[in-house]
């Protein structure tokens, strides 16, 4: 699966777009663009795709993504007390980014940072800058430039920075397992209700099986079988509590043999039946938002 251009446009005479997205999940959405992206989650845990790096993200994810570097988040799970999933997203160009040192000669420790992102770059927790980003959605747009560019200072200064791939990545130019990788997971998040093949896969990736099984387990961290089990739970776990579905068909819209599979399997992810989970949201008289993947703590 190929990603797909995001065209983002930027308010004229603005140096930055903010974008506070709150939404009941976060869908496997693969895609780049020519900007810049800081991204701010929360509430929220999943996985978080960037170029070739796929691996879990938590509350308070904090990456920086580089221009053309396709990326995604998919969520799994709502973070304890979080109502719903959020992310605060900020966009800006490598033209007013590389054009601020040309203005404030002392931005040129910024230059580090930017070359970094070109392969996407994930911070450790910060209170100080977490509050100056999601400050962003609520400024005027002289300030928020101006926070922003704080930022990006605070940001290339910052103790705990990991690169997230070695390299820059662009739709046309990425590492052959890349490409397999997102051929596979475009076809197992396109038939979570059907049986896995390994077949199938293996001709999209055009590796063996055991090629396959390695490469996957080296990008996700996870065998083929455990990574769609997961997210058939998550699936199973709407339908529990926003429809009135019998566990049976609820076990074949989300892959599960039957009733009893669905249940072994819900139970061996999340610590409880799928009974257990209906009963105790219908209790609180509360539907949580869809794409809810209770994990075991």
């Amino acid at each position: 699966m190929q990603p797909w251009f995001e065209a983002v446009t930027l308010p004229e005479g603005q140096s930055c777009l903010v974008y506070d997205r709150r939404l009941p999940e976060f869908g496997f959405n693969w895609h780049y663009h020519p900007e810049y992206e800081l991204t701010l989650t929360l509430g929220s845990r999943g996985t978080r795709f960037v170029g070739s790096d796929v691996a879990p993200y938590a509350e308070g994810d904090l990456a920086l993504v580089g221009p053309n570097l396709p990326h995604a988040w998919q969520s799994h799970d709502l973070a304890e007390g979080a109502a719903e999933h959020r992310a605060v997203i900020c966009w800006f160009t490598d033209e007013w980014v590389r054009g601020l040192p040309t203005v404030l000669p002392e931005l040129h420790l910024i230059a580090p940072l930017l070359t970094a992102a070109s392969g996407g770059v994930l911070f450790g927790p910060d209170d100080a800058v977490r509050a100056d980003i999601m400050a962003l959605c609520d400024l005027p747009p002289a300030e928020r430039a101006l926070r922003l560019t704080a930022i990006l200072v605070a940001l290339a200064q910052h103790p705990v920075q990991r690169p997230l791939t070695n390299t820059a990545r662009t739709p046309d130019d990425m590492p052959r397992d890349q490409r397999r990788m997102e051929a596979v997971l475009g076809h197992l998040h396109a038939t979570l209700d059907a049986p896995i093949r390994l077949g199938p896969l293996c001709e999209l990736a055009h590796v063996t099986e055991s090629q396959l099984q390695r490469i996957f387990k080296r990008s996700t961290g996870l065998s083929i079988s455990a990574y769609v089990t997961r997210l058939r739970i998550g699936r199973a776990a709407t339908l529990l509590v926003r429809t009135d579905l019998p566990m049976t068909q609820i076990a074949t819209r989300c892959g599960f043999h039957d009733a009893a599979h669905l249940a072994r399997k819900f139970r061996e992810t999340t610590g409880r039946t799928p009974s257990a989970h209906r009963r105790d949201f219908r209790a609180r008289s509360a539907l949580p938002p869809e794409g809810v993947f209770p994990m075991r703590k």
